[in-house]
């Protein structure tokens, strides 16, 4: 049973609930369908109890990109370049330098998501490619650590749920959850954490907060939501592109 099935992604979904999760989930494992490992097992590998971190500035993170392109011939490429080498060792004699990526893995042997041969790495970097009926629909992506695939899902919804454009579902008021082991060392967790931009009418954080969720407020316009940019592709080959107005993005065509 792999990662990415059908069969799996159900039983994880069965575990999703309106209700914030009070600690940490429990780990999957997609070689056993059935193993959804206890709850209790699973809380003293959250990662950490180091408090979520706060205070950070655009200027001391911002050092991921993202690109999408679709040509004239409606090929379509999507990359998230990231992984900056200013703290990597570079090998001598070789001038090439040790990926920092394995900052985003566990060398406790217990932990899910231990480093070991043969297991794919959990990464932040999520480029992604949609397609429809076999044909290409959309590259889009982020960056923004563990919020990439929050702020990608959230702007795909608005696309192919709500029916909106891509820039109007780009600048669409966004959230971000932190009740999960941040992806980078040490790993910390906020446990029910959601994070809202102001744009959000407060009734819907005030019912958030009452299924809960600890609702933290956001600026109208916070960079930390991510930088989404898309290119969507109609069935007669129009192309519309969104870029995200919280970072400096920007849309080309010719």
């Amino acid at each position: 049973m792999r990662l990415l099935s059908k069969a799996y992604a159900a039983t994880r979904q069965r575990l999703i609930k309106e209700q914030a999760w009070a600690e940490m989930p429990p780990a999957g494992d997609p070689d056993r369908l059935d193993a959804v490992r206890h709850l209790e097992a699973a809380l003293p590998l959250a990662g950490g109890s180091h408090p979520s971190p706060g205070g950070t500035t655009a200027t001391e993170t911002l050092d991921t990109s993202y690109v999408a392109v679709v040509d004239e011939a409606g090929n379509g490429f999507s990359a998230t370049p990231s992984d900056p080498n200013v703290d990597s060792p570079v090998v001598t004699g070789v001038g090439c330098v040790v990926s920092p990526r394995g900052s985003q893995g566990w060398l406790d042997p217990e932990h899910p998501s231990v480093v070991a041969p043969g297991k794919r790495p959990r990464l932040t970097p999520a480029p992604a490619m949609a397609f429809t009926g076999g044909r290409l629909f959309m590259p889009f992506g982020t960056p923004g650590g563990d919020v990439q695939q929050q702020a990608m899902l959230q702007v795909f919804l608005n696309i192919t749920v709500f029916g909106m454009d891509p820039q109007p579902a780009i600048e669409a008021p966004r959230v971000a959850s932190r009740s999960h082991p941040d992806s980078f060392w040490p790993h910390s967790i906020a446990p029910g954490k959601v994070e809202a931009e102001r744009r959000i009418p407060r009734e819907t954080r005030d019912a958030l907060a009452a299924l809960g969720h600890a609702v933290a407020e956001w600026p109208e316009w916070e960079w930390r939501a991510g930088a989404v940019c898309a290119v969507k592709v109609g069935p007669d080959a129009t192309r519309w592109a969104g870029v995200d107005p919280r970072r400096g993005c920007h849309a080309i065509a010719r």
